[in-house]
């Protein structure tokens, strides 16, 4: 019998079946390629790290002066030849630089495991970004150019779930400009629209190294209530920062927290808020120490009186709220409402506030008699100075003077033909120190014009609340803002300087009107705790709002 032929094998033709599937022959080779790769790691990593170390020994090359390259390459040269010299020298010398070269690819290699897939796409677009900036022509060795490799400029860098990018350090060359204030801005406001917008970031310049720092700070707490802080005598509790900014913590009572604008929709922010209300209730309030910042008054401060501007609805009432509590165990406390919006109604009657004014002819009378008052204490100072006395007991409890839109009694005494209600502060902001008289204006932004020069260079203390840009921190506060300001931000967020100190991030904490309906019944019992008693002697005043 004669052999049949073996049939042919169709190897993925049209109309035969393959052998290996193709989504099996794609697994395999991925699966192989990962076997690979694992393989390789060390060598990858190490190589890596050679190219690390080589770019970080050139980069510190290029940074020293001309006079000094000579001195270091000879003793560079000398201890090369001694470790030559030594037994076992030139082994120890390359596991020293295996080991230096590994440690280096590590850190690498972990940070480009954690970055997103279009983490070095957007490494590189911001790496291209900055080269008009950190070039320059006659540079020999750029650390910055186009299309050049941006992992040797970058030294370390991370990414939030989303992909966008929470940290980043950058090296600069050492002829970049970083000493004049404009070069930063123009950086910063790059590094700020190529990162991100809507995000408050933090710029840290390392002049020495040549280093710039980038930071996505996290928002500050809005849970923080109006309650009684640890404090000493003449210490003011304007609101809670950062703590890198300050060295000093409070322990704090934190209710549940709110949502910050942009993140959650309406119904979802009230479903947060109300499960935080049921779990508040439920394990009671948790003590947090959050780093504050603290206003000092008193005869030896440099700061006696305070000025907080903002916008509309950005928060200062509670500030003034916040303070008028936090003084009231310790002092007196007079309120002139400018707005006459009965913000303070909750404070009318009580022990320790001498009077609430809403009315020009009551402002101007409590002014005026706030004026007498300052003299009277600065006389009765004096003479106890020279009789070598001390002072007497009614001018050692501190008055304050709180004015809440002085602005608008300007503008209603000047139509009346008045006297203008800021000229009356002329002698409690320029004797207020040394007579224990303590003045806090607050007032719009769009209305910062309308205040007067006493007011303007006596308020070494400042306070800017609400949506507001660089300009507007720099015009109020004297300084730029460390960071870079929100387009929106929740009621009493800001910045804070008191005197020539450095700018802080601000949130005040929460002090609503106890009698509105409107503010969240947790926030409105504890203003209400705070109050001290009815004073006998004056008028009712009105019941608060669900009690």
């Amino acid at each position: 019998m004669g052999r049949r032929p073996l049939p042919r094998l169709r190897l993925g033709s049209a109309g035969g079946t393959p052998l290996v599937p193709p989504g099996r022959g794609r697994a395999f080779a991925r699966s192989t390629a990962d076997g690979v790769a694992d393989v390789l790691q060390p060598l990858v990593a190490l190589s890596r790290g050679l190219r690390v170390l080589a770019a970080a020994g050139r980069r510190k090359w290029m940074e020293l002066p001309g006079d000094r390259r000579g001195p270091v390459f000879t003793l560079v040269v000398a201890c090369g030849f001694v470790l030559f010299l030594l037994p076992y020298g030139p082994l120890a010398a390359a596991i020293s630089l295996i080991g230096a070269a590994g440690w280096a690819g590590r850190g690498r290699a972990a940070d480009a495991s954690e970055t997103p897939a279009d983490g070095t796409e957007r490494l590189r677009t911001l790496y291209e970004a900055l080269v008009p900036y950190f070039s320059a022509s006659e540079d020999p060795s750029p650390l910055y150019s186009h299309g050049g490799d941006w992992s040797e400029a970058f030294d370390s860098f991370a990414f939030d779930e989303s992909g966008r990018l929470t940290r980043l350090r950058l090296h600069y060359p050492a002829y970049f400009t970083d000493g004049e204030p404009a070069a930063r801005t123009r950086i910063e406001q790059l590094l700020y629209a190529k990162s991100g917008r809507g995000r408050e970031y933090l710029f840290e310049w390392d002049e020495e190294a040549n280093n710039l720092t980038l930071t996505v700070l996290p928002a500050l707490s809005t849970a923080i209530h109006a309650q009684r802080f640890v404090t000493a005598p003449g210490e003011t509790v304007l609101g809670f920062t950062d703590p890198s900014s300050v060295q000093r913590t409070l322990p704090v009572l934190a209710g549940p927290e709110t949502c910050e604008e942009g993140e959650e929709d309406e119904e979802s922010a009230e479903g947060t808020r109300e499960v935080g209300l049921r779990k508040a209730a439920e394990d009671g309030p948790e003590t947090h120490d959050v780093p504050p910042v603290v206003w000092r008054t008193g005869p030896r401060s440099t700061e006696p009186h305070l000025l907080a501007l903002g916008q509309p609805g950005s928060g200062t009432t509670t500030l003034l709220r916040s303070i008028a509590l936090q003084a009231l165990p310790h002092g007196e406390v007079l309120v002139v409402d400018g707005g006459g919006t009965g913000e303070y109604a909750c404070l009318s009657g009580r022990t320790g506030v001498l009077a609430v004014e809403c009315g020009l002819a009551g402002m101007l009378a409590t002014l005026e008699w706030a004026g007498h008052e300052t003299e009277r204490r600065l006389i009765a100072a004096n003479r106890a100075r020279q009789l070598r006395h001390a002072p007497p007991e009614d001018i050692q409890r501190p008055l304050w003077i709180l004015l809440d839109r002085p602005s608008v009694m300007s503008h209603l005494a000047a139509a009346d033909g008045r006297t203008d209600p800021q000229e009356l502060l002329a002698v409690p902001l320029r004797h207020g120190r040394a007579a224990n008289v303590r003045v806090v204006v607050a007032d719009q932004l769009d209305a910062a014009e309308a205040l007067s020069e006493a007011v303007r260079s006596h308020t070494r203390a400042r306070v800017v609340l609400g949506p507001v840009s660089s300009e507007q921190v720099t015009a109020v506060l004297g300084a730029p803002p460390h960071t870079t300001p929100t387009p929106e931000v929740p009621p009493g967020r800001g910045y804070a300087r008191l005197g020539a100190g450095p700018v802080h991030r601000l949130q005040v904490p929460a002090t609503p009107d106890p009698y509105d309906e409107a503010a969240g019944e947790a926030e409105r019992q504890a203003v209400l705790r705070l109050l001290p008693a009815p004073d006998p002697a004056a008028p009712p005043a009105p019941a608060p709002v669900g009690g």
